[in-house]
């Protein structure tokens, strides 16, 4: 493929919900620009975009695919992304790497589709271009101006039509370009139906308002004379849409290939190019600063997408901003603070790699066999001290305990969840030391099950979920506790001999654990006191009722006794482990659990069946307010039933509900819980 200039290039990402037809879309057009010989069918599993075992399984995108053609003057990279709200770094990784957002709607929803609500707020601070495409419009009940105010009643957009429809569902027969006033049936360029020149006028009335709301000059000629010239208009418009004053929309319909060389001469006409949009938000250092790109200017790259593949090794997705990538270039990783040698680039078309020689400025490609790079990292020249602005992610609301089915995998699934996990920078692994499991978190249920199948298919790891242990903690309340405990033990030679006396008193949540040394006179001699303090750090971290750390009490070691032949800091040590054992006994032990700040946010007709839930979560809900068309509510409810919130709220508020979280305090855990948790533990003890 040949060299193009920034001007030349369309970066442009299909996003929205899932279902909405993107794969499909993004299929007929790939054949309308030659790049396929055949149209793939998703029922079929033989789509270009939706390439993985598990996108065919499913029937679904589950992996933000690439590819590219060209088309007239220009070249055209096109990225496909999952339109599920599990698979949001997908989505917000088109947002960092294009131009201009394709929000692809279903012309035949009823109402405001839950996935397009979620990706237009996981994405609503990202600066991109943005256009609207209704997809579907030969279906049943499809309807062009009412999927445009389903958006404009339920978002800030206002899309503005530009390719409208000449009829809709069976006889939905082309689109009518606004800008350039001519109809367009099976490609032929024909006059506008008579029937619609009212709608033609009035929209173009339209377009020419929001195009002349962003230039100065464009207004003011606008509002003396009431209305632009066709070149003014022509001229105005990527102006426009690459400030955001305009949204256009484009009627189309995939299942039956209608409008789509259209909708592809209004990519590359009417949305705008890398030169156009060619100042990235960096830091230096830590300043915010604004950098203009250029094909010859500092090299300034960014891995959106990395991708393990059994042959090939890592592959990392890229879009280069300013300067060139090159086989054998040296870089540098500046959120890694490493440096990367470039290997073999390519540009991609779904599974299938072209290798190139460079990748230029504006363009997007690939980076085969990286070793330091991963997703969401800036490529840089060695030295700089620059690096793309980073994303906010979302934080975690679905937790998983994963594990090998077969022992012989166990030292194994640890390597085999890092490298899936660096595919996805929303998903985090950690190890719970106190339980012994790794625990896998993220932003949904499909999500986290991907990853068990891609161990399956990638690593031939067999592994199995379950919900998380919780952290328990294990205190006391009340009074002080004065207990003493002697250990004396006779077997033949030399014995075992310690006498300790401890006062125990709970202390405030959150204080922790204080040792204090009262002993005087030489009841028990100086050096034992050690091992007296060091057995009370090993029983808090072993626990006495049930396995957990014991937290916020002080241990005054006042008395005891010692024997100068059978003595010993293990003697010590026991007498110290039976005594706090009596301690907890007689002193009204309790457990806490981990809670959380968690941030709901619901439309208002969910509040009632919302508010209802958490109740019986044993949450408590500390306030709400009103943000837009939504309600927030602040709330804490303990992690046991944080675990199982995620599937309940998307169940409650048919999908449109999302929250935040994360931890606050530790506190009492109800005696009927506590009951069933020390059970549970005695269980699995035996």
């Amino acid at each position: 493929m040949k060299k193009y200039e920034m001007s030349h290039i369309r970066n442009v990402a299909l996003v929205g919900g899932s279902g909405s037809g993107k794969t499909t879309l993004a299929e007929h057009i790939l054949f309308a620009a030659k790049k396929t010989t055949r149209i793939g069918r998703v029922e079929d599993g033989n789509t270009a975009m939706d390439y993985s075992q598990e996108e065919i399984d499913k029937g679904i995108s589950m992996s933000l695919a690439i590819a590219n053609f060209e088309w007239k003057h220009a070249k055209v990279n096109l990225l496909d992304v999952p339109g599920t709200a599990d698979f949001a770094a997908d989505q917000l990784a088109a947002s960092q790497s294009v131009e201009t957002l394709l929000f692809v709607t279903n012309a035949a929803a009823t109402s405001f589709e839950v996935g397009l609500e979620q990706t237009i707020e996981l994405l609503a601070e990202s600066d991109n271009a943005r256009a609207v495409i209704v997809n579907g419009m030969d279906r049943e009940g499809a309807d062009f101006n009412k999927a445009l105010d389903l958006i404009r009643e339920n978002s800030d957009y206002n899309p503005v039509p530009i390719l409208l429809p000449i009829g809709s569902e069976e006889k939905f027969e082309g689109v009518v370009d606004i800008i350039k006033g001519k109809a367009f049936i099976k490609g032929q360029a024909v006059d506008i139906p008579a029937n619609m020149a009212e709608l033609v006028e009035n929209s173009r009335v339209a377009l020419m308002e929001a195009v002349a709301e962003s230039d100065d000059a464009l207004l003011e000629k606008y509002f003396e004379e009431g209305k632009l010239s066709d070149a003014e208009l022509a001229g105005g418009i990527k102006t426009a849409i690459t400030k955001g004053t305009l949204i256009p929309a484009f009627a189309v319909s995939a299942g039956e290939d209608i409008a789509i060389s259209e909708l592809i001469n209004a990519i590359v006409d009417y949305l705008p190019s890398p030169a156009d949009k060619n100042k990235v938000k960096i830091l230096s250092g830590t300043t915010e600063k604004e950098f203009i790109c250029n094909e010859d200017g500092e090299l300034l790259a960014f891995s959106f997408k990395l991708l393990s593949d059994p042959n090939l090794g890592e592959i990392a997705y890229v879009r280069v901003f300013s300067g060139k990538l090159i086989q054998a270039l040296d870089v540098y990783i500046p959120e890694k603070e490493t440096k990367d040698r470039i290997g073999t680039v390519a540009f991609f078309n779904g599974k299938h790699r072209g290798d190139a020689e460079e990748i230029c400025a504006g363009d997007i490609g690939g980076i085969v066999k990286v070793k330091a790079i991963r997703s969401f990292n800036s490529i840089v020249k060695p030295g700089s001290d620059m690096r793309k602005k980073p994303v906010t992610l979302p934080s975690p609301v679905f937790w998983q305990a994963i594990k090998a089915v077969y022992q012989k995998d166990e030292d194994k699934i640890g390597a085999g969840l890092t490298k899936l996990l660096d595919e996805d920078p929303t998903l985090n692994l950690t190890m719970n030391v106190e339980a012994g499991e790794y625990v896998v978190s993220g932003i949904g249920d499909q999500q986290i099950q991907l990853i068990v199948k891609k161990l399956l298919s990638r690593f031939k790891i067999e592994a199995s979920l379950h919900a998380p242990s919780v952290n328990y903690r294990e205190t006391m309340k009340g009074a002080t506790v004065d207990v003493s405990y002697k250990h004396k033990k006779q077997s033949g030679g030399r014995g075992q001999y310690a006498e300790v006396y401890f006062r125990v008193t709970p202390r405030e949540r959150g204080t922790g654990f204080e040792f204090k040394n009262s002993v005087v006179g030489g009841t028990i001699p100086s050096g034992y006191i050690p091992a007296i303090e060091k057995g009370l750090k090993e029983i808090m971290s072993k626990g006495i009722v049930c396995g957990n750390p014991i937290v916020d009490v002080e241990v005054d070691v006042y008395f005891g006794s010692y024997h100068d032949v059978d003595s010993s800091e293990m003697a010590f040590k026991i007498a110290t482990w039976q005594a706090m054992k009596k301690a907890f006994a007689e002193g009204s032990p309790i457990l806490l659990e981990p809670i959380h700040n968690i941030q709901i946010i619901i439309p208002n007709e969910y509040m009632g069946d919302v508010m209802g839930d958490i109740s019986t979560r044993r949450g408590r809900i500390s306030g709400m307010e009103q943000e837009g068309r939504k309600q927030i509510l602040n709330a804490t409810i303990p992690l046991s039933e944080l675990y199982g919130y995620y599937p309940a709220l998307k169940s409650l508020t048919q999908g449109r509900g999302k929250f935040t979280q994360d931890f606050s305090h530790y506190e009492k855990v109800p005696d009927e819980i506590t009951q069933k948790v020390v059970a549970a533990y005695e269980s699995d003890d035996e």
